[in-house]
């Protein structure tokens, strides 16, 4: 084994090759991965909005619709008075943020700015923007909510919802105190708070396969944070995942990753085969794995049969890995 330490400035032509430069990729490096995938799919900010475990969410307080009953109601609603409105936009001002380090410029763009950002340039700007109440009618009342906020469906199994439009930088403890002000989330469980950090990643769902190889380039594998997988445990098990691949690939093996019942599994399957128009990183989070057979597991019980089955699953790929 040689080791070169350098800066790796351009794609490597050897194969198999790995690629896991990690959030702060330098620019040299950047360009020729943009080189490759395109501008407009390689990012230097992300910015994510927190996700609740569906069984969290009181639906005695909130309805399913889209605006103007247009298409299928896919989008759960939380509906405010004027007071609630105005209680939650103080909270959200006053709560503290997370500080920026050096390296990390804040620069936002318009259509993604922090919900706080937003909070800031006037006391009725998010009840025009993301929680603007036009062509929603809660059915308890019969009528047009001061403000909603949105909830939209992130996985197939409808165990996990998303805030709509709340990216934000306030502090993880300010979040689960502050979102919780909003209507029928007054307990909710978040499975993922929202960041807006430096970090360099690509569109992999246009790109990768599940075994994060290159789509097109058969041996250049991508890794770690720059796939779009979100914290250290996380990123390793990428590395590990593309290890195993690549290995395979040069003694000529077939290679399968894990299942989606196996956190491993879930993850690869989300930087694969999610919505490319929407991907965002992501941790690792109960709402990425395959849902219960039983659907009356909650809570708690829920969790415990997740965690069994995924260990189950990830000990017999193992077994079946090293036959």
């Amino acid at each position: 084994v040689e080791t070169v330490c350098r800066e790796a400035t351009d794609i490597p032509e050897h194969k198999p090759a790995i690629i896991a430069t990690g959030p702060l990729t330098t620019e040299q490096l950047a360009e020729a991965i943009r080189g490759l995938t395109g501008s407009e799919h390689l990012y230097y900010y992300d910015a994510t909005s927190p996700i609740v475990s569906a069984d969290s969410i009181d639906y005695d307080k909130v309805f399913f619709a889209s605006r103007y009953g247009k298409g299928a109601p896919d989008f759960l609603n939380c509906p405010m008075s004027e007071e609630e409105y105005f209680r939650f936009v103080d909270a959200l001002l006053a709560a503290p943020r997370v500080v920026l380090r050096e390296f990390e410029e804040p620069r936002f763009f318009e259509g993604c700015l922090p919900i706080e950002e937003m909070a800031a340039r006037g006391p009725l700007t998010l009840a025009h923007g993301p929680l603007k109440p036009v062509g929603l009618v809660d059915p308890r009342s019969g009528r047009r909510p001061f403000a909603v906020v949105q909830l939209r469906r992130e996985d197939v199994g409808g165990q996990a919802y998303e805030l709509v439009g709340f990216q934000t930088r306030l502090v993880w403890s300010a979040q689960r105190e502050v979102f919780r002000l909003i209507p029928g989330l007054e307990n909710a469980e978040f499975l993922r708070f929202g960041a807006m950090h430096r970090n360099t990643y690509i569109c992999s769902p246009r790109f990768l396969d599940r075994t994060q190889q290159f789509r097109g380039r058969p041996g250049l594998f991508f890794a770690g944070q720059i796939t779009g997988v979100e914290g250290y445990i996380e990123s390793a098990a990428s590395g590990l995942l593309a290890g195993v691949a690549a290995a395979h690939l040069i003694r000529g093996a077939g290679y399968v990753p894990p299942p989606p019942t196996t956190a491993h599994g879930a993850l690869m399957r989300y930087i694969a085969e999610s919505d490319p128009s929407r991907f965002q990183p992501s941790n690792i989070h109960f709402g990425l794995l395959d849902p219960p057979g039983d659907r009356r597991l909650r809570g708690r019980a829920r969790k415990e049969h997740l965690a069994r089955r995924a260990l189950d699953a990830i000990r017999r790929w193992r077994d079946e890995l090293a036959a």
